[in-house]
């Protein structure tokens, strides 16, 4: 198990340098970086002084060599030093690109772990128990709800809700309140945002935990078990219920990866500065080196999880154990 772990690892590690790489040269060979950084009324002394600044005025290889160096060690600008891990400045506001991240991560931590517990707890709720009643008015019901809400879009839904909820009084409008100055605030704040967040992801889990556990209920050594004389409760929990947890762990990981890494039109829509919303305003500015930032935390935050995954299934199946 730690062999093949430590291999997942060091392959995530190459796709991360990959992933930097090819973003770096696409960014700043086209074009010059310099320009979008100036902005309006930009002169010619603005430019030369933004190059030497950030360090534009070397080979673009040079340059990817100190960024990647500059993540590891940190990197001396003229603005200033910037501790490692450094992904530069920011050409929009001139800050620390790892801070202003790091700033806005809290924001979204709590976005992606509330919508996680909802749809977890509703969607695999659902989805077990339309697999137990198979067939019936219960499960048609689970099973027609999670259709039509698999179809309904964040920027559809999360308008209708405030118009429901906020606009008319009923609750405040979203906000981020830190959860150790404010537990309840934190809560309520975010309630709606997660309810909307989780509705897709609900109805995704529901529909997936019902296939999936039908399917175990199949499998020859769940009919087994019930020929032995172990009762349908027992076998439902102890055998099927196990299985079926293996592809939704799967899609579990990936969900959460990016889930941290922006929920960009939750945080859009409902005006909350969390990572989501700092990459769409830096796509709208142009601010290259924010954008490339916050890639790379995500697809790093993706890669976290599949290796956590990775490592849960060999406490689910035995089988990944034993290899």
């Amino acid at each position: 198990m730690l062999p093949f772990l430590l291999r997942r690892t060091i392959g995530a590690v190459v796709i991360l340098v990959l992933l930097s790489a090819f973003t770096f040269f696409v960014f700043f060979s086209v074009g010059d970086p310099a320009l979008m950084a100036c902005g309006k009324n930009c002169t010619a002394d603005n430019v030369a002084l933004i190059h030497k600044n950030l360090g534009l005025d070397q080979p673009v290889p040079v340059q990817y060599w100190h960024f990647l160096v500059g993540i590891f060690a940190g990197r001396d600008f003229t603005l200033g030093h910037c501790n490692a891990p450094c992904f530069g400045y920011s050409f929009a506001t001139k800050q620390d690109i790892w801070s202003t991240m790091m700033d806005r991560l809290p924001l979204t931590v709590s976005l992606a772990a509330g919508a996680t517990v909802v749809f977890l707890l509703i969607g695999l709720g659902a989805g077990l128990l339309a697999a137990w009643k198979k067939g019936s008015l219960l499960d048609k019901t689970v099973t027609g709800v999670s259709m039509v809400l698999s179809s309904v879009q964040i920027y559809i839904l999360g308008p209708i809700v405030l118009g429901i909820f906020v606009y008319s009084g009923i609750m405040g409008a979203p906000q981020y309140v830190n959860f150790t100055s404010d537990p309840a605030g934190w809560f309520m704040g975010l309630l709606i945002p997660w309810l909307v967040l989780s509705t897709i992801y609900t109805a995704q889990y529901t529909r997936m935990a019902r296939s999936t556990m039908i399917e175990q209920l199949q499998e020859e050594h769940v009919r087994t078990a019930k020929a032995k004389g172990m009762t349908g409760r027992y076998v439902f929990l102890r055998y099927a219920w196990r299985g079926s947890l293996i592809p939704i762990v799967t899609i579990l990981g990936v969900d959460l990866g990016s889930l941290l890494g922006g929920a960009m039109i939750t945080e859009f829509t409902f005006q909350l500065a969390g990572l989501g919303r700092l990459a769409v305003d830096s796509v709208t500015t142009l601010d290259l080196p924010m954008v490339m930032g916050v890639m790379l935390f995500s697809a790093a935050m993706i890669l976290i999880f599949n290796i956590i995954v990775d490592a849960t299934y060999a406490f689910i199946d035995p089988r990944v154990r034993l290899s």
